[in-house]
């Protein structure tokens, strides 16, 4: 059989449209960019044509594309060994763990591999489950845990409709989305002030059957929803009222995203499980990681652990990250995200000032959302809640035009993802920033 080589980019977006099944999408109405190259903030494609990546890719090139120490520390691994099966102990595995227990805060001291946040958060509700002896999982409309089975079922977005029914035992609550409070945001808020809806829930549901509450710390996808302050410190409390573990996901928020090493420590508050991925080593290799208390880790000593992946721990994606976090210590990575993140605030806030269609900026760290609106007296969104097809052409007019001007961006409905890579300078930041303001003045 031969291999083709020295494809140009017309050959490979054949292939692509007749071998490759993208995700998320209708086949025939997408033409995904051959990419030649990439380096820092920056990718290009075979014509030459750079952009600066403002979504991180999938919010997971934490440290910027082909990071050199990471590159490195991939081929000095394969030379020694590329893999070995979860029941061996190798040096880079357990190092990688060392490591994660010494980043995380709290004592959060024991790592679960997998590859990717998904099956983090599968086994983390599974674990859940074992350790209360409980069966029900609280989470949140608003929300994206991945698209396996347990964790599309503990999704909100309706990208979980498509596979349901899921799992049994999954309950939802509300989300503390200010700008768009489901309870009206009285004051207090039962929803935004996190406990009293919580506890009501529980009321319906009986807090001796519910073995979690899961949720993103900051949610993501679904909006770039910063929770206010004492909302996770409620939320908390109640869990521990009741013997409920709290699980949050940081698959998204965690390795620096906020401006802290995890968005958990912008509140001062440790979950009883952590899922981690995308920024653990900005996706150079498959992995994710799901973290447990001493408590949690005591337990699993002398029980069952009925979980498993052929790629547990594997010997590439655990050097990678190992470099990574390496990385981040000694390049001040979490400290530029913090000062770059002042710098992205005020240059959002700008846009808001200029732009009526921008109705709220919001977030931490470079971790940031831009919710667009046709009316901000109305607050009617830009486009509909779950919008596709036409419904959705407003927003793709506006991410054609920025790529156009070399800027990529993500969107989800009605709010664009502002994600640089941490590494981000203040320049690539002014840049990206200049081209949105040019673009969102073709909105009106």
């Amino acid at each position: 059989m031969a291999v083709e080589a020295g494809l140009d980019a017309k050959r490979i977006q054949e292939l692509d449209r007749k071998h490759v099944l993208h995700s998320w999408s209708v086949q025939n109405k997408i033409s995904p960019l051959p990419v030649a190259g990439a380096e820092g903030r920056y990718f290009w494609d075979y014509d030459g044509n750079r952009y600066l990546d403002f979504a991180s890719q999938l919010v997971n090139v934490n440290l910027g594309h082909q990071h050199p120490k990471v590159i490195a520390a991939i081929k000095e691994q394969a030379d020694k060994l590329t893999t070995i099966g979860p029941p061996m102990a190798h040096e880079t595995r357990s190092e990688l763990a060392r490591l994660i227990a010494e980043v995380t805060p709290g004592d959060l001291t024991m790592s679960f591999f997998t590859n990717g946040g998904a099956e983090a958060n599968e086994n983390a509700i599974k674990l859940a489950r074992w350790y209360t002896g409980r069966h029900k999982i609280v989470a949140r409309y608003r929300s994206y845990h991945g698209a396996t089975a347990g964790s599309i079922s503990a999704t909100g977005d309706p990208r979980r409709w498509f596979a349901e029914p899921g799992i049994p035992g999954i309950v939802r609550m509300l989300d503390p989305y200010t700008y768009r409070c489901p309870a009206g945001h009285p004051d207090p808020c039962p929803v935004c002030t996190g406990a009293p809806h919580l506890e009501e829930i529980l009321q319906y549901e009986g807090p001796q059957n519910v073995a979690a509450v899961m949720m993103e710390t900051i949610v993501g996808t679904n909006g770039v929803l910063v929770p206010p302050d004492g909302y996770l410190q409620s939320i908390r409390e109640v869990c521990d009222r009741h013997g409920i573990l709290l699980i949050l996901d940081e698959v998204m928020a965690g390795f620096g995203r906020t401006g802290k090493w995890f968005g958990c420590e912008n509140w001062d508050v440790v979950p009883d499980i952590i899922t981690v991925a995308k920024g653990i080593n900005s996706g150079y290799v498959p992995l994710g990681a799901m973290v447990i208390r001493e408590p949690l880790a005591e337990w699993v000593q002398d029980k069952y652990f009925a979980g498993g992946l052929t790629y547990s721990g594997h010997l590439l994606a655990c050097a990678s990250a190992i470099a990574s976090i390496e990385a981040f210590q000694e390049e001040g990575v979490v400290e530029n995200a913090a000062a770059m993140g002042e710098a992205l605030a005020s240059g959002l806030a700008g846009l808001q000032e200029r732009h009526p269609s921008v109705g709220e900026v919001r977030g931490k760290g470079l971790f940031w959302g831009i919710e667009l609106v046709r009316d901000r007296e109305t607050r009617e969104p830009f486009v509909p809640f779950n919008a596709a097809g036409e419904d959705f052409a407003p927003m793709a007019r506006l991410m054609k035009a920025a790529m156009e001007r070399g800027l990529y961006l993500m969107t989800h409905w009605n709010v664009i993802m502002v994600v640089p890579p941490l590494t981000i300078t203040r320049e690539e930041l002014d840049e990206g920033i200049g081209i949105l303001d040019d673009v969102l003045g073709l909105s009106g």
